[in-house]
């Protein structure tokens, strides 16, 4: 008799429909074409603090802008090759109750991610942002235990990493894993260009991406025979558990 093996799965969290695209389209990119099922929760739209160019085309409606915003990071998430729920819990400010909590925690269950990203726990400039990386974390740690639903499979202990804000520098974010994106730098870009309410941003995180790129080129070493172009940076929150430190 064979026994069935089960997939490896990731988990995003974001905080707003975009998010996951600029900082990690990359991961899920790689990660779905190794074979990972890979499944994106967008906590809001992002529809009244980040669609700035929307609202200004006038006639707009909120409902309007978030079904823009929701038709975009769909196509984005196609691109990717990854899922997307969207739990439209509102932004600027975004705000989570018990019930949001349980239903992220319910996800982490159904999905038993291998690895999770999301925000930086720290953003002076966007509250949205680590208050999603908390949630996520809070998450995570209900998910895990005996007491909630007993007698549904619970989480083991996936890792998290946060992946790179805005600015960096202001919130204490300092990248300790370097992802090799080169491979899936087109699919990535295809994916950002879906994002047509923030096109200011399309060649900031094109720039990050080749910044990163060559400090990861820099990292593996003059003689490493594989050609970096493209990279994104990860925070890691929790140790790594090895059994040897090549």
């Amino acid at each position: 008799m064979s026994s069935s093996i089960t997939p490896k799965s990731a988990l995003v969290v974001s905080a707003h429909s975009a998010d996951f695209v600029w900082r990690s389209g990359g991961a899920i990119a790689l990660h779905a074409q190794q074979g990972y099922q890979v499944h994106i929760v967008c906590l809001s739209f992002g529809e009244r603090g980040e669609s700035a160019k929307l609202w200004r085309k006038g006639n707009m409606t909120e409902d309007k802008v978030k079904a823009h915003r929701q038709k975009e990071a769909q196509a984005a998430a196609d691109i990717l090759g990854a899922t997307v729920e969207f739990f439209d819990i509102g932004d600027y400010p975004l705000r989570a109750d018990k019930e949001t909590l349980f239903r992220l925690a319910d996800v982490y269950r159904r999905i038993q991610p291998h690895f999770v990203l999301t925000h930086s726990m720290h953003d002076p400039y966007n509250y949205d942002h680590p208050l999603a990386s908390n949630l996520a974390q809070e998450a995570r740690i209900i998910a895990q235990a005996e007491g909630y639903l007993p007698g549904e499979k619970v989480v083991e202990a996936p890792p998290v990493y946060c992946f790179e804000p805005h600015q960096p520098e202001q919130c204490s974010w300092k990248p300790d894993v370097l992802l090799d994106i080169s491979g899936v730098w087109q699919q990535k870009y295809q994916a950002i260009q879906c994002m047509q309410g923030q096109e200011h941003l399309w060649e900031y995180y094109t720039r990050v991406a080749l910044q990163r790129g060559v400090q990861a080129k820099r990292n593996v070493g003059i003689t490493a025979t594989r050609a970096i172009t493209h990279a994104e940076g990860f925070q890691s929150i929790f140790p790594r558990v090895t059994e040897n430190l090549a």
